[in-house]
């Protein structure tokens, strides 16, 4: 909502650079979409290699008796 207001502050009182934001945000967003995606790839592997070296520890650790 915050944003929004800003936005419409922006039109206001510079409406060329509001509609220039307009225009280049959709754009911008599908340029940066490729680093997203890696940037998901990355954490995953990363979660996989932390469950792999931690596996050990949580075999051993065993089940609490209870």
């Amino acid at each position: 909502m915050l944003t929004f207001v800003l936005w419409l502050l922006l039109l206001v009182f510079c409406w060329p650079l509001a509609l220039l934001a307009l225009v280049l945000y959709p754009l911008v967003w599908l340029l940066l979409l490729p680093f997203r995606l890696l940037g998901l790839a990355v954490e995953g592997v990363f979660e996989l290699l932390r469950g792999i070296i931690l596996l050990p520890a949580r075999v051993l650790r065993g089940r609490p008796a209870g």
